[in-house]
C-alpha cells in the first residue's frame, strides 16, 4: 500500500493513455481487416459501382467531416506538449494529494467521466457484416451492368430505372455511413477531451500542491 500511495500519478496516466491506445485498436483490428479488403477489392469487384460512389466522394470529404479528427489531434497535440515540455518534472502522489480534500471531488469526477466513455468505447465497437455488404454491392453492380436493367425501364416506361435506383441507393448509403462517420469522430473527440482535461487537473493540482509547500516569504 505504501508503494501505492508513492506511485507518481501524472507518469500513471501517461502509462493509462498508451495502454487505452493499445487496447481500442486490438478491440477494432478485425474491423479495420475487414474494411481495408473490401476498399482492396472494390474497383475491380465493382468497378461500374465504383464511378457511382465516386460522384457522391463529397458527402464524406467536407469541413463538417474532418472538423472532429482534426480536433482530436490538436487536444492530443497539446497534451503531448504539456506534458513533454511544459511539465516535464511534474510528480503528484496520492500521498500528496490525501490532505489536499478540495482536490479530489474534481479528479474522481473527471476520472470517473472519462472512464466511462474510455470503457463504453472499448465494448460498444460497432460489428462489421462484410458479407451482407459484398451481396449488396453484387446486387448493385449487377443492375448497373446486366441488359435486365433498360429493359425494366422500357417495359416500365420509364417508371422503373434499375440504375438510378441504384445510385439513389448509393447515396442513402453514404449518408448512413457519413452519418456513422461523424459519430465516431465526435465519441473519438470526446475521449481524448476528457483524457486532456483529465491530464491537465492533474497538472493543476500538482501545481497548487507546489505552491502549498512553498516556505512564505
Amino acid at each position: 500500500m505504501a508503494e501505492i500511495g508513492q506511485l507518481n500519478l501524472i507518469r500513471v496516466f501517461g502509462f493509462y493513455l498508451a495502454a487505452m491506445f493499445v487496447i481500442s485498436t486490438y478491440r477494432r483490428l478485425a474491423q479495420y481487416r475487414d474494411v481495408t479488403e473490401l476498399v482492396v477489392r472494390a474497383p475491380g469487384r465493382w468497378p461500374n459501382l465504383c464511378r457511382v460512389i465516386t460522384q457522391h466522394r463529397r458527402m464524406f470529404l467536407t469541413w463538417a467531416t474532418l472538423r472532429p479528427a482534426l480536433w482530436a489531434l490538436l487536444v492530443t497535440v497539446l497534451y503531448m506538449f504539456a506534458s513533454r515540455v511544459i511539465w516535464p518534472q511534474a510528480n503528484l502522489t496520492f500521498v500528496q494529494l490525501r490532505t489536499e480534500w478540495f482536490m479530489w471531488p474534481v479528479l474522481l469526477a473527471l476520472g470517473g467521466a472519462m472512464l466511462t466513455v474510455d470503457l463504453l468505447g472499448i465494448i460498444r465497437v460497432a460489428a462489421f457484416d462484410q458479407a451482407s455488404i459484398e451481396k449488396y454491392l453484387d446486387e448493385a453492380e449487377h443492375w448497373l451492368t446486366s441488359w435486365k436493367a433498360p429493359l425494366v425501364s422500357i417495359v416500365t416506361f420509364g417508371a422503373i430505372r434499375p440504375r438510378r435506383i441504384v445510385d439513389t441507393e448509393v447515396r442513402k448509403a453514404l449518408d448512413m455511413g457519413k452519418d456513422l462517420l461523424h459519430r465516431t469522430l465526435w465519441w473519438m473527440t470526446m475521449q481524448v477531451g476528457l483524457r486532456t482535461i483529465f491530464g491537465l487537473a492533474l497538472w493543476t493540482a500538482w501545481i497548487l500542491r507546489a505552491e502549498l509547500d512553498l516556505p512564505p516569504s
